[in-house]
């Protein structure tokens, strides 16, 4: 099989399929990322121990060549607190997009702040250290089930999607799914793209429960995410199928405990955490690479994925899609192609996105892949970038198990 034949449109008949009640009850519910039971507080001196994910992707000697510095992350979620001493001076102005009382930056959980944290985090004051801390943050607040505004936009996912298109962030991360279709949502997504910007969601976090399609994740033009533990292994949680193009990091992850931001929580991030580590590796390539497309920072990281020795050719994992992010890699060691700035490596076809970040504008309101089912497994022995995220391609569903997986993030609908 060649790359092209298992790249050629992410979902065939996608609406077809879903017409009538799933896309109609798909204007109803977004669901958002949470965590389930305690985790392990952490005192914030401690906390840049616990981001072992910046030592196996050796963020130091990335940072000596790029830290996503010029580059903006559209980051749609539960808002995000500019106030944390880790993202003083890091986030831009940005969207309500629930139309009820409160600001972008009012966190309703802390699930949004960390995910902005993760992706451009200084780390100052004892905070989290963002994987590019030079890129800035424009926060798109969405409603979740734990949001109690009242009157609530029923398509605040669509016009935070389209207001982030209309804005001068290159990338969009949105660490929040639902199992629901919806037409207006998979319209600004389109939209999104029509604009050159790159889009990234999580592939979700039932994989041993039910493991349904999420979207927007499942949508021809974003980039679905998986989560992997610290060996490189997948993770129990992540769900997997066709819609799943790469993986990131998701277990054992420092956020903030709540929307109080008194104190970090360690636990598993899940494909949420996944995305924001994605995103900002894109912020890191393209910081270093401002002319290149969207295409041709994508296929730079599907090709400079962490692979395994006997992943065959052409094939795309459904666990982990075309690997494990490795922004090093990328970035120090040149691995990876830009190719045709119009080709998308999502869907094979053209795409009209430029590279330049979109003036602002006024905002109103699927590629299949044939990939094999390899599943990722633990490995000692390290990746060429001498981190721990080592991969062994195994054949066995089994191998996906891990031990020890006590928080999990998971979708809840919003209320609206």
């Amino acid at each position: 099989m060649t790359a092209g034949m298992s790249q050629v449109r992410k979902r065939s008949a996608l609406c077809t399929m879903r017409r009538g009640l799933l896309c109609t009850v798909a204007a109803l519910g977004v669901w958002a990322a949470g965590t389930i039971g305690a985790a392990p507080e952490v005192v914030a001196a401690d906390i840049r121990s616990k981001q072992w994910y910046l030592d196996a992707m050796r963020a130091e000697d990335i940072w000596k060549s790029s830290t996503g510095e010029g580059i903006k992350v559209a980051v749609i979620d539960t808002g995000v607190n500019s106030s944390t001493s880790s993202l003083r001076g890091q986030v831009l102005k940005g969207l309500d997009a629930t139309e009820s009382e409160g600001e972008a930056t009012d966190d309703y959980t802390g699930h949004g702040t960390t995910m902005a944290e993760l992706i451009a985090g200084t780390g100052k004051g004892g905070g989290l250290r963002g994987l590019a801390p030079g890129a800035k943050i424009i926060p798109m607040r969405v409603a979740t089930k734990d949001f109690k505004g009242k009157g609530v936009n029923p398509w605040d996912d669509a016009v935070a999607i389209r207001a982030a298109a209309d804005s001068d962030a290159r990338i969009i991360s949105m660490s929040l799914g639902t199992p629901f279709l919806s037409y207006r949502e998979q319209d600004a997504v389109k939209y999104a793209q029509s604009k050159g910007k790159l889009f990234f969601a999580p592939a979700g976090n039932t994989g041993n429960k039910g493991n349904k399609r999420e979207y927007p994740a499942s949508y021809d033009e974003v980039v679905g995410v998986a989560a992997t533990d610290r060996e490189g292994r997948v993770a129990k949680y992540s769900q997997h199928g066709d819609f799943v193009d790469i993986a990131a990091p998701g277990n054992e992850i420092p956020y903030w405990c709540d929307a109080t931001f008194t104190k970090y929580c360690v636990g598993n991030g899940g494909t949420s955490a996944a995305t924001a580590f994605t995103s900002a590796t894109a912020a890191l390539i393209w910081s270093a690479h401002p002319d290149w497309t969207a295409n041709q920072v994508l296929r730079v990281m599907f090709e400079s994925a962490g692979r395994g020795d006997d992943w065959k050719p052409g094939t795309v994992s459904n666990y982990v899609g075309h690997g494990i992010v490795r922004p090093n890699a990328a970035i120090n060691r040149g691995i990876g192609k830009p190719g045709d700035p119009n080709l998308s490596p999502l869907t094979n076809e053209k795409t009209g996105g430029s590279a330049a970040p979109s003036a602002p504008a006024s905002s109103q309101a699927p590629k299949e892949k044939q990939g094999s089912d390899a599943v990722v497994t633990g490995s000692s022995k390290s990746t060429d970038d001498n981190s721990q995220l080592g991969l062994i391609i195994g054949g066995a569903a089994a191998a996906i198990v891990v031990a020890g997986v006590a928080y999990v993030l998971v979708r809840r609908r919003r209320t609206a």
